[in-house]
């Protein structure tokens, strides 16, 4: 009984072709990070702002139960070369609800339309 209440606290998520199961509530960037999933796109692997939510190149489309977009997400999300209206999320400011997918587009702030990879790549 103990084990599969400890199961109900894990959550799948599905980036790069990978499977990887966390604790609900994790970081997405720190899960991504871990399991060495590409999160970030040329120059942003070095120049980034290392999960406070400042630079916006974590971004990734999340499809599945995550938190609540955060004001550093709205405002990191309303400033160019990103868009508001897109539905992107910064994965730093981004904990993992439920089961989720994971998208990663191209630019040097995941901005792009080019699928760079997402659940299956």
């Amino acid at each position: 009984m103990v084990e599969s209440l400890a199961n109900m606290d894990m959550v799948k998520v599905i980036a790069q072709g990978k499977t990887i199961e966390c604790d609900r509530g994790a970081n997405l960037r720190q899960v991504l990070l871990k399991h060495d999933i590409e999160l970030y796109n040329g120059g942003a692997k070095v120049i980034n702002c290392h999960g406070i939510g400042s630079c916006g190149t974590c971004a990734v489309l999340v499809e599945g139960e995550v938190s609540e977009p955060n004001w550093q997400d709205k405002t990191r999300r309303s400033l160019p070369p990103h868009s508001p209206t897109r539905n992107l999320r910064l994965a730093c400011q981004t904990k993992v609800l439920g089961d989720v997918k994971v998208t990663k587009f191209d630019g040097f702030w995941g901005q792009g339309t080019e699928i760079v990879w997402n659940s299956e790549l």
